[in-house]
């Protein structure tokens, strides 16, 4: 009888703590969200003011491959790479007690990035004019190519620091810092350009204000979150303890990871070659990354904050080989992503050409440019909630340990990407877009199988019940959005308050239908939100 009751008081306390965890985690969320949006947001504030400076013809091509460069390899071996491959080995660590070990490991993977990112830096400035050749710029363009990828890749050895330090954190849960990182990367670009554009009168000594302002908001991104370090268990010391195996451990996760989150990046080179080699070098890179920008938007501001909240307690369930709580946790993540990008992707389709017009058009960005970015903008938005799946199913894997899994599916879609960019490139740039879509859409099913056969089941029925309704209340959306907007253009026109007033209340309709149906058809992840919602205003 006494040992009945200790079980159940033990399982009682089991479940009051995973409710408290999953508690803390809502609100992480919630704030990581928020910062985020307020990071995204700023950062479309960054672009209209970059587009409105240069359009997305001309000079500003060449930038956008210069920077493509450092920012893949940024991808490969910095970044959200090494923070991904940090969590689970420093979690594990925390979890059983060795916390100076974890921290030790920690202050080794610092030294031993800044030197090895350094060399790599080294190398590439030495290298730049042979690795930016393929991409078919000549004489005064090939001259700047070279000289904005040469200034900007050292941001590869700024942002290879920024991962161990927020690979830290968020073995700690705390996501809040490191999510207001990039928002003052963001506002230090902009007093860049606010600051420097005044004073220079050529389009080539704007864009080197540019990059300039870019590097030194990287060199402030990373020094932001160092001092919410201090209070935790330890600190960084001057120690490379390379033999240590939990280093060792670090490295051999980082490559699959570099491999899955580089090659996922790389398909952005291949992008960028093909539309400049096939399409058309002096727009088509610009055009294109124009609508990644605005795609990328709601993925940025949902889909990754579910993922990197998620993702330490996906490793700590792991460690303890918890799968029941591994398997919910994965099909949360995945039910919370659709809620929020099906609705997003389906604006972005009916709503694109009016969303273009209102962000980018204005300054050196005209009329003409707007149905390029806008029919790339439709297509990419096909594979939106599939880029936020990958993201979720990535991490899933990750947490397991099991990285060759989603590093294997990548390199296949890499192969397929390329392929279908050459086929689409004949309809132009919405095409290179378009292969994108049907990429992500290839990889979220493989990573599904996948991960079923490691599991040996996932929550299929609930993730595809909650799917299908959210399609349904999304589809409700589009149509009234689209024609709300269509109707108040008609009366208004298309100037810039009429388009501010004719997209916003479109949206804001929009939304209110889209919960409206949601609830009707008694979707989970909105019951959970307002469940959130009456816990807060109680709290």
């Amino acid at each position: 009888m006494d040992e009945r009751l200790e079980a159940h008081r033990a399982d009682e306390q089991a479940a009051a703590k995973r409710t408290a965890e999953g508690g803390r985690l809502a609100v992480s969320a919630v704030i990581f969200s928020a910062a985020t949006a307020l990071s995204r947001v700023l950062g479309l504030a960054r672009e209209i003011v970059i587009r409105a400076l240069f359009g997305v013809v001309g000079p500003i091509n060449a930038f956008e491959v210069a920077f493509l460069i450092p920012n893949t390899v940024r991808a490969l071996v910095a970044d959200t790479a090494v923070s991904s491959a940090i969590v689970p080995v420093f979690s594990e660590l925390l979890e059983k007690g060795e916390s100076k070990r974890a921290w030790r490991v920690a202050s080794s993977l610092f030294w031993l990035f800044l030197l090895g990112l350094g060399a790599l830096t080294a190398i590439f400035v030495l290298t730049a004019p042979w690795v930016m050749a393929p991409f078919g710029y000549h004489g005064h363009e090939a001259h700047l190519v070279v000289s904005f990828s040469r200034l900007l890749f050292p941001i590869v050895v700024l942002l290879g620091l920024f991962g161990v330090v927020v690979g830290i954190l968020n073995s700690y849960d705390h996501f809040s810092i490191p999510a207001l990182s990039p928002v003052v990367w963001n506002v230090a670009i902009l007093a860049g350009l606010w600051i420097g554009i005044p004073n220079v009168h050529t389009i080539d000594a704007k864009l080197y204000v540019y990059a300039i302002s870019i590097l030194i908001g990287t060199i402030i991104q990373v020094l932001l979150p160092l001092p919410w370090l201090r209070g935790r268990d330890d600190r960084l010391r001057v120690v490379i303890d390379w033999r240590d195996p939990a280093v060792r451990r670090v490295f051999v996760l980082m490559v699959p990871v570099t491999l899955g989150l580089g090659l996922i990046n790389l398909n952005a080179i291949i992008d960028v070659f093909i539309a400049a080699r096939l399409v058309d070098k002096n727009l088509a890179p610009s055009a294109l990354n124009a609508a990644f920008r605005l795609y990328i938007l709601p993925q940025g501001i949902f889909s990754v904050a579910v993922a990197t909240v998620l993702f330490p307690r996906l490793s700590r369930l792991a460690t303890r080989k918890d799968l029941d709580g591994f398997r919910e946790t994965v099909s949360l993540g995945l039910r919370q992503i659709a809620f929020l990008l099906i609705p997003a992707s389906v604006v972005c389709a009916v709503l694109a050409e009016p969303i273009t017009r209102l962000v980018y058009q204005h300054g050196s960005f005209t009329s003409s440019q707007t149905p390029v970015v806008a029919a790339a903008l439709a297509a990419f938005s096909a594979g939106l909630t599939f880029n936020g799946t990958m993201l979720m199913l990535n991490r899933a894997f990750f947490s397991l340990q099991s990285n060759w899994i989603p590093t294997t599916i990548a390199l296949g879609n890499l192969g397929l990407n390329a392929a279908l960019d050459v086929a689409f490139s004949g309809f132009g740039v919405w095409g290179i877009a378009l292969s994108t879509s049907l990429v992500n859409i290839a990889g979220t099913a493989a990573l599904l199988v996948m991960l079923r056969r490691r599991l040996g089941r996932i929550d299929a029925g609930h993730v595809l019940d909650s799917t299908l309704r959210i399609v349904c209340a999304s589809a409700v959306l589009a149509a009234v959005a689209y024609f709300v907007w269509l109707a108040l253009e008609h009366a208004l026109g298309q100037d810039l308050l009429a388009e501010m007033v004719s997209v916003g209340a479109a949206l804001s309709i929009g939304l209110v239908v889209y919960l409206a149906a949601a609830r009707l058809l008694r979707v989970r992840e909105l019951e959970a939100l307002l469940s959130l919602r009456a816990r807060s205003q109680r709290g």
